[in-house]
């Protein structure tokens, strides 16, 4: 098991790429179960979750060839081609540590009219049931039957009706297997109360570009027409908004100076408005944000919201950041009711932190020093390392394997801009 040793009071200054986002890449590749043609994906991200779900889709009978990217480039191209499905099932020992898993229900019921899918696990951050993407699949005409732990949905004699599906609250991922179970049916599917984030958007664009017929992309009431097979395509990944935006905080933090090339500000402009809103300077242009900070950080009040509000994913990373900031500020946790567990972590490198249910209050500005300190979650890691940028002295973060599950080869990344970072044995 590795950890990281960061030494603090570095300026960031440079250029960083911006990898293909994981939150979508793991929506897209199940798409490779929707259709017998090769679906090539460029930009998919060398992560840790990214090679679970393809040893996942390998369950099934899907090929795999990963194309001619040098190692030291960032990204590579994947094709999936699943010519004849062998399985329908994803047994526990391949799904427990993913959550993203249960996102082969929906392609696995289209295609093969029958999906045996073990309950998910992925990161502790609260209680995420999956019983609106059962009651989705459900409106559409799907059987559901919960047993020993798995999910077993079928499809009635003659495959999906179709349906009307209301979401009484937004979810992602239940959006997202509506979505691909749907575009297989025999009748139009309609979701309203539909999540509408850009990994939302790209999951229809791609299926789309299999041959999908949908309508109100982008927005919260979606519709999908009848078609009797998709086909493969070739897609690139779009670029991941969270890894952008973690990136920019680290800048801010150490009053730097970053380039994120490849970042699209218009999809994540709840983040931008709150980097803004503490005196950061954000400037976009069409191939990326430029980030620069040379004042003080003002305390802001910030809430937690689906699309296009803020991101529960950058909570954590603008805690950090906040703990710069002259002054209160309030953040409030709407999504996950146990998404502070980085607070004691940054407390042991000097945060003021108070918290109190899904509501935390940090006093600003602190002087942070080094610590050791061990990583909960995946964005609650990146916050550690934000943090850790812009502590005196040395700072040693454990269990980054929740790390390596969503920021593609981090340290390297914050190398380039200066950072005095570097990945270790942990003995």
């Amino acid at each position: 098991m590795d950890k990281l040793i960061i030494r603090g009071g570095n300026r960031l200054s440079g250029t960083i790429p911006i990898s293909g986002a994981k939150n979508a890449a793991l929506t897209l590749i199940p798409c490779a179960l929707l259709t017998e043609e090769p679906l090539t994906l460029r930009n998919l991200p060398r992560l840790a979750d990214i090679d679970g779900f393809q040893h996942l889709m390998t369950q099934f009978g899907v090929s795999t060839e990963i194309h001619g990217k040098r190692p030291e480039e960032f990204g590579r191209v994947v094709t999936f081609e699943a010519s004849r499905l062998t399985s329908s099932i994803a047994p526990y020992d391949l799904v427990r540590k993913m959550r993203a898993s249960i996102l082969v229900l929906g392609p696995l019921l289209a295609r093969a009219g029958e999906a045996t899918v073990s309950m998910p696990g992925g990161c502790a951050i609260g209680n995420r049931p999956i019983d609106l993407h059962l009651k989705a699949l459900e409106a559409f005409g799907a059987q559901i039957e919960l047993t020993q732990g798995y999910v077993k949905a079928m499809q009635p004699d003659g495959g999906l009706p179709g349906g009307d599906f209301d979401f009484p609250v937004v979810s992602v991922g239940a959006t997202e297997n509506a979505l691909m179970a749907a575009v297989l049916a025999n009748d139009t599917c309609r979701l309203f109360n539909a999540a509408r984030e850009p990994e939302i958007v790209d999951l229809c664009n791609l299926l789309v570009a299999m041959g999908a017929e949908i309508e109100g992309i982008g927005t919260s009431d979606i519709t999908i027409h009848p078609v009797k097979r998709l086909h493969g395509a070739t897609y690139r990944v779009m670029p991941d908004r969270i890894e952008a935006g973690s990136y920019a905080c680290a800048a801010a933090i150490t009053g730097g100076d970053v380039r994120l090339e490849g970042a699209r500000a218009d999809e994540m402009q709840a983040t931008t408005r709150a980097l803004q809103s503490m005196g950061v300077h954000v400037e976009e242009d069409a191939k990326g944000m430029q980030i620069t900070t040379n004042g003080s950080l003002k305390p802001i009040d910030l809430t937690t919201a689906p699309y296009p509000g803020l991101a529960t994913d950058m909570q954590a990373q603008l805690m950090s950041l906040l703990c710069k900031a002259e002054g209160k500020s309030v953040l409030k946790e709407t999504i996950f009711e146990n998404r502070f567990m980085h607070v004691p972590e940054l407390s042991r490198m000097g945060a003021d932190i108070a918290t109190e249910g899904r509501t935390a209050i940090v006093t600003g500005p602190v002087d942070l020093t080094g610590a050791e300190v061990m990583a909960t979650d995946l964005r609650a890691s990146m916050s550690l390392v934000i943090a850790a940028l812009a502590a005196e002295g040395e700072t040693q973060v454990r269990r980054i394997y929740h790390l390596d599950r969503g920021y593609e080869r981090l340290e390297e990344k914050l190398q380039l801009v200066g950072a005095d970072i570097e990945r270790v044995g942990d003995d």
